[in-house]
Protein backbone atom coordinates (compact mmCIF):
# COMPACT_ATOMS: atom_id res chain seq x y z
CA UNK A 1 0.00 0.00 0.00
CA UNK A 2 1.22 3.50 -1.26
CA UNK A 3 0.25 6.58 1.20
CA UNK A 4 -1.29 9.24 -1.55
CA UNK A 5 -0.14 12.55 -1.97
CA UNK A 6 -0.50 15.13 0.78
CA UNK A 7 -2.26 17.66 0.79
CA UNK A 8 0.14 19.69 2.42
CA UNK A 9 1.82 19.66 -0.94
CA UNK A 10 -0.95 22.30 -1.68
CA UNK A 11 0.32 24.78 0.54
CA UNK A 12 2.63 28.34 -0.80
CA UNK A 13 6.09 26.83 -2.05
CA UNK A 14 5.56 23.40 -1.41
CA UNK A 15 7.77 21.35 -4.04
CA UNK A 16 7.65 17.72 -3.98
CA UNK A 17 9.56 15.37 -2.49
CA UNK A 18 11.97 12.85 -4.58
CA UNK A 19 12.28 8.69 -4.30
CA UNK A 20 10.55 7.57 -1.20
CA UNK A 21 9.83 10.62 0.17
CA UNK A 22 7.78 11.84 -3.00
CA UNK A 23 4.37 12.03 -1.58
CA UNK A 24 5.24 14.91 1.06
CA UNK A 25 7.34 18.26 0.25
CA UNK A 26 10.88 18.43 0.20
CA UNK A 27 10.77 21.51 0.45
CA UNK A 28 8.54 25.15 1.14
CA UNK A 29 10.66 27.78 -0.26
CA UNK A 30 14.31 27.10 1.95
CA UNK A 31 15.31 24.01 2.71
CA UNK A 32 18.23 25.97 4.61
CA UNK A 33 16.03 27.85 6.87
CA UNK A 34 13.28 25.15 7.12
CA UNK A 35 16.60 23.72 9.16
CA UNK A 36 17.30 26.42 11.44
CA UNK A 37 13.13 26.67 12.01
CA UNK A 38 13.45 23.13 13.53
CA UNK A 39 16.64 23.72 15.37
CA UNK A 40 15.36 26.63 16.90
CA UNK A 41 12.36 24.47 18.21
CA UNK A 42 9.45 25.67 16.03
CA UNK A 43 7.93 24.18 13.06
CA UNK A 44 6.97 20.74 11.83
CA UNK A 45 7.36 18.17 9.01
CA UNK A 46 4.80 16.48 7.02
CA UNK A 47 5.24 12.44 7.14
CA UNK A 48 1.72 11.41 5.96
CA UNK A 49 3.55 8.76 3.52
CA UNK A 50 4.96 6.87 6.72
CA UNK A 51 2.73 3.44 7.16
CA UNK A 52 1.13 3.48 10.35
CA UNK A 53 0.00 0.04 11.92
CA UNK A 54 -2.33 -0.22 15.18
CA UNK A 55 -2.04 -3.61 17.86
CA UNK A 56 -5.20 -3.75 19.60
CA UNK A 57 -6.07 -6.81 22.14
CA UNK A 58 -5.26 -7.19 26.13
CA UNK A 59 -2.60 -9.13 25.38
CA UNK A 60 -0.69 -6.75 22.99
CA UNK A 61 2.23 -5.80 25.24
CA UNK A 62 3.21 -9.07 26.18
CA UNK A 63 3.28 -10.32 22.77
CA UNK A 64 5.38 -7.40 21.49
CA UNK A 65 7.54 -7.83 24.59
CA UNK A 66 8.41 -11.19 23.15
CA UNK A 67 8.09 -10.56 19.58
CA UNK A 68 10.41 -7.33 19.40
CA UNK A 69 13.97 -6.00 20.70
CA UNK A 70 12.26 -3.93 22.81
CA UNK A 71 11.02 -3.64 26.34
CA UNK A 72 7.04 -3.72 26.37
CA UNK A 73 6.58 -4.58 29.26
CA UNK A 74 4.27 -2.10 31.40
CA UNK A 75 5.41 0.51 28.89
CA UNK A 76 3.51 3.86 30.16
CA UNK A 77 0.66 5.06 28.46
CA UNK A 78 2.04 7.91 26.11
CA UNK A 79 5.39 7.05 25.96
CA UNK A 80 6.61 6.62 22.42
CA UNK A 81 9.44 3.56 21.95
CA UNK A 82 11.18 2.28 18.98
CA UNK A 83 11.47 -1.70 18.37
CA UNK A 84 13.12 -3.93 15.77
CA UNK A 85 12.23 -7.12 14.80
CA UNK A 86 15.34 -9.28 14.05
CA UNK A 87 15.74 -12.48 11.74
CA UNK A 88 17.13 -15.90 13.85
CA UNK A 89 20.82 -14.47 12.79
CA UNK A 90 20.29 -10.91 14.43
CA UNK A 91 20.01 -8.92 10.89
CA UNK A 92 17.40 -6.37 11.19
CA UNK A 93 13.96 -6.77 9.55
CA UNK A 94 11.53 -4.23 10.80
CA UNK A 95 11.82 -1.24 12.53
CA UNK A 96 8.98 0.74 13.94
CA UNK A 97 8.03 3.48 16.60
CA UNK A 98 5.16 3.99 18.29
CA UNK A 99 3.35 4.22 22.13
CA UNK A 100 0.38 2.65 23.68
CA UNK A 101 -2.61 4.73 24.30
CA UNK A 102 -3.81 2.03 27.16
CA UNK A 103 -6.41 0.29 24.46
CA UNK A 104 -3.56 -0.09 21.22
CA UNK A 105 -0.34 0.51 20.31
CA UNK A 106 -0.21 2.47 16.83
CA UNK A 107 3.23 3.14 15.10
CA UNK A 108 4.59 4.20 11.92
CA UNK A 109 7.14 2.71 10.27
CA UNK A 110 9.36 3.25 6.44
CA UNK A 111 6.89 4.40 3.16
CA UNK A 112 5.70 0.83 1.87
CA UNK A 113 6.85 -1.36 4.55
CA UNK A 114 3.92 -1.51 6.62
CA UNK A 115 1.95 -4.35 4.34
CA UNK A 116 5.05 -6.34 5.04
CA UNK A 117 5.23 -5.87 8.81
CA UNK A 118 1.97 -7.04 9.46
CA UNK A 119 2.04 -9.87 7.43
CA UNK A 120 4.95 -10.76 9.66
CA UNK A 121 3.18 -9.91 13.21
CA UNK A 122 0.20 -11.98 11.70
CA UNK A 123 1.80 -14.61 11.29
CA UNK A 124 3.18 -14.52 14.73
CA UNK A 125 0.10 -14.47 16.29
CA UNK A 126 -1.22 -18.06 16.96
CA UNK A 127 -3.37 -18.37 19.42
CA UNK A 128 -2.67 -14.66 21.07
CA UNK A 129 -5.19 -12.54 21.61
CA UNK A 130 -4.35 -9.53 19.29
CA UNK A 131 -5.48 -7.91 16.05
CA UNK A 132 -3.32 -6.16 13.53
CA UNK A 133 -4.36 -4.03 11.18
CA UNK A 134 -2.66 -1.52 8.70
CA UNK A 135 -4.12 1.99 9.66
CA UNK A 136 -5.24 4.90 6.65
CA UNK A 137 -7.04 7.41 8.95
CA UNK A 138 -3.86 8.62 10.59
CA UNK A 139 -0.67 10.14 9.32
CA UNK A 140 2.74 11.26 10.97
CA UNK A 141 4.11 14.09 11.43
CA UNK A 142 7.25 15.26 13.17
CA UNK A 143 6.35 18.23 15.77
CA UNK A 144 9.85 20.12 16.65
CA UNK A 145 10.57 21.81 20.48
CA UNK A 146 13.41 23.50 22.35
CA UNK A 147 13.80 19.66 23.76
CA UNK A 148 14.60 18.08 20.04
CA UNK A 149 11.06 17.28 19.30
CA UNK A 150 8.87 14.42 18.40
CA UNK A 151 6.98 12.29 16.05
CA UNK A 152 2.60 12.55 16.39
CA UNK A 153 0.51 11.14 15.03
CA UNK A 154 -3.14 13.22 13.43
CA UNK A 155 -5.74 12.39 11.67
CA UNK A 156 -5.21 12.08 8.65
CA UNK A 157 -8.45 14.60 7.31
CA UNK A 158 -7.01 16.88 9.84
CA UNK A 159 -3.55 17.56 8.15
CA UNK A 160 -4.37 21.02 6.84
CA UNK A 161 -5.86 22.31 10.36
CA UNK A 162 -2.80 20.53 12.09
CA UNK A 163 -0.67 22.55 9.68
CA UNK A 164 -2.54 25.89 10.46
CA UNK A 165 -1.59 25.07 14.08
CA UNK A 166 2.08 23.78 14.30
CA UNK A 167 3.68 25.63 11.45
CA UNK A 168 5.34 26.63 10.47
CA UNK A 169 5.56 23.84 7.75
CA UNK A 170 9.37 22.39 6.74
CA UNK A 171 9.89 19.98 4.04
CA UNK A 172 11.40 16.34 4.61
CA UNK A 173 14.70 17.39 3.31
CA UNK A 174 15.76 19.78 6.40
CA UNK A 175 14.14 16.63 8.36
CA UNK A 176 16.82 14.29 6.87
CA UNK A 177 19.73 17.01 6.55
CA UNK A 178 19.06 16.86 10.37
CA UNK A 179 18.63 13.33 11.31
CA UNK A 180 21.75 12.64 9.08
CA UNK A 181 23.71 14.83 11.37
CA UNK A 182 22.38 13.67 14.27
CA UNK A 183 23.55 9.75 12.74
CA UNK A 184 20.14 8.22 12.97
CA UNK A 185 19.85 5.33 10.41
CA UNK A 186 16.70 5.04 8.35
CA UNK A 187 16.21 1.13 7.62
CA UNK A 188 16.43 0.18 4.20
CA UNK A 189 18.21 3.13 3.31
CA UNK A 190 20.87 3.40 5.84
CA UNK A 191 21.06 -0.29 6.28
CA UNK A 192 20.84 -3.63 4.10
CA UNK A 193 19.27 -7.08 4.81
CA UNK A 194 22.59 -8.16 6.63
CA UNK A 195 22.57 -5.33 9.13
CA UNK A 196 22.49 -6.07 12.87
CA UNK A 197 21.95 -3.20 15.49
CA UNK A 198 24.92 -3.15 16.92
CA UNK A 199 26.63 -1.59 13.80
CA UNK A 200 24.15 1.14 13.11
CA UNK A 201 23.42 2.68 16.73
CA UNK A 202 20.42 1.05 18.12
CA UNK A 203 21.25 -0.58 21.35
CA UNK A 204 19.87 1.42 23.55
CA UNK A 205 16.99 3.18 21.53
CA UNK A 206 15.80 0.04 19.87
CA UNK A 207 17.30 -2.73 21.63
CA UNK A 208 16.79 -3.26 25.25
CA UNK A 209 19.74 -5.69 26.48
CA UNK A 210 17.79 -6.44 29.84
CA UNK A 211 14.69 -8.40 28.79
CA UNK A 212 13.74 -11.80 28.00
CA UNK A 213 14.55 -13.98 24.62
CA UNK A 214 13.49 -12.78 21.31
CA UNK A 215 14.60 -14.17 17.57
CA UNK A 216 17.45 -12.55 16.69
CA UNK A 217 19.08 -11.98 20.70
CA UNK A 218 21.86 -13.93 20.75
CA UNK A 219 23.32 -12.11 17.74
CA UNK A 220 23.08 -8.74 19.49
CA UNK A 221 24.12 -10.08 23.15
CA UNK A 222 27.10 -12.23 21.58
CA UNK A 223 28.35 -8.82 19.62
CA UNK A 224 27.52 -6.31 22.56
CA UNK A 225 29.47 -8.81 25.26
CA UNK A 226 32.29 -8.97 22.74
CA UNK A 227 32.79 -5.94 20.81
CA UNK A 228 33.73 -5.29 17.38
CA UNK A 229 30.80 -5.35 15.26
CA UNK A 230 31.59 -6.68 11.68
CA UNK A 231 30.43 -2.78 10.57
CA UNK A 232 30.05 0.76 11.62
CA UNK A 233 27.83 4.07 10.84
CA UNK A 234 29.73 6.55 10.31
CA UNK A 235 29.32 10.41 9.72
CA UNK A 236 30.81 11.52 5.90
CA UNK A 237 31.89 15.23 5.23
CA UNK A 238 31.51 15.74 1.97
CA UNK A 239 33.91 17.73 -0.77
CA UNK A 240 31.88 20.55 -0.86
CA UNK A 241 33.35 21.77 -4.35
CA UNK A 242 31.31 18.63 -5.90
CA UNK A 243 27.84 20.86 -6.69
CA UNK A 244 26.00 17.20 -6.54
CA UNK A 245 25.46 14.66 -3.88
CA UNK A 246 26.89 10.96 -3.59
CA UNK A 247 24.11 8.27 -5.67
CA UNK A 248 22.33 6.19 -2.69
CA UNK A 249 24.29 3.07 -2.57
CA UNK A 250 27.21 4.05 -4.28
CA UNK A 251 30.66 1.85 -3.39
CA UNK A 252 32.90 3.78 -0.82
CA UNK A 253 36.25 3.34 -1.17
CA UNK A 254 39.86 3.29 0.27
CA UNK A 255 41.97 3.71 -2.35
CA UNK A 256 40.74 1.01 -5.03
CA UNK A 257 39.12 -1.31 -2.58
CA UNK A 258 35.78 -1.21 -1.35
CA UNK A 259 35.11 -0.70 2.37
CA UNK A 260 31.21 -0.27 2.33
CA UNK A 261 28.46 1.67 0.93
CA UNK A 262 26.92 5.06 1.03
CA UNK A 263 23.33 5.44 2.29
CA UNK A 264 21.43 8.77 2.70
CA UNK A 265 22.65 12.32 2.05
CA UNK A 266 21.80 15.95 2.52
CA UNK A 267 23.27 19.25 1.92
CA UNK A 268 23.21 20.94 5.90
CA UNK A 269 22.86 24.09 6.67
CA UNK A 270 26.05 24.86 8.94
CA UNK A 271 27.83 21.46 7.61
CA UNK A 272 27.50 21.21 4.29
CA UNK A 273 27.19 18.62 2.32
CA UNK A 274 27.00 14.94 4.63
CA UNK A 275 25.88 11.44 4.38
CA UNK A 276 25.94 8.08 6.26
CA UNK A 277 27.68 5.23 5.13
CA UNK A 278 28.07 1.89 6.28
CA UNK A 279 31.84 0.65 6.58
CA UNK A 280 34.22 -2.30 7.71
CA UNK A 281 34.48 -2.22 11.14
CA UNK A 282 38.24 -2.05 10.55
CA UNK A 283 38.73 1.28 8.15
CA UNK A 284 40.72 3.19 10.26
CA UNK A 285 38.32 6.17 11.41
CA UNK A 286 40.67 8.90 9.96
CA UNK A 287 41.00 7.76 6.67
CA UNK A 288 40.44 9.45 3.57
CA UNK A 289 38.02 7.91 1.48
CA UNK A 290 36.52 8.11 -1.98
CA UNK A 291 32.60 7.79 -2.61
CA UNK A 292 31.37 8.20 -6.18
CA UNK A 293 33.46 10.16 -6.54
CA UNK A 294 33.68 12.46 -4.13
CA UNK A 295 36.23 12.86 -1.51
CA UNK A 296 34.88 12.49 2.08
CA UNK A 297 36.36 12.49 5.53
CA UNK A 298 34.75 10.43 8.38
CA UNK A 299 33.08 11.97 11.69
CA UNK A 300 32.39 8.64 13.79
CA UNK A 301 28.97 7.34 14.78
CA UNK A 302 29.15 4.16 15.99
CA UNK A 303 32.29 3.27 18.29
CA UNK A 304 33.85 0.73 15.97
CA UNK A 305 35.17 -1.31 19.26
CA UNK A 306 31.65 -1.42 21.47
CA UNK A 307 29.29 -0.94 18.85
CA UNK A 308 27.66 2.18 20.68
CA UNK A 309 26.06 5.47 19.35
CA UNK A 310 28.60 8.04 20.17
CA UNK A 311 27.50 11.19 17.93
CA UNK A 312 26.53 13.99 19.89
CA UNK A 313 23.15 15.32 19.27
CA UNK A 314 23.04 18.65 17.44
Amino acid sequence: MTNPASPLLDLPGAVAGNGIDAPVAAHYGSFNGEQRTLESGEGFVDLSHRDVLRIEGPERLTWLHNLTTQHFLDLPAGTWTQALVLSPQGHVEHAFEGYDDGSAFTAHTEPGAGAALVGWLERMKFMTRVEVSLVTDLAAAWRSSSTRGGYELVPRDRLASYAAAAGPACGVWAFEALRIARGEPRLGLDTDHRTIPNEVGWIGPAVHLDKGCYRGQETVARVHTLGRPPRRLTLLHLDGSENRLPTHGAEVLLGEKSVGFVGTSARHHELGPIALALLKRNVATDAELLVDGIAAAQEVVVDPEVGLHVRPLR
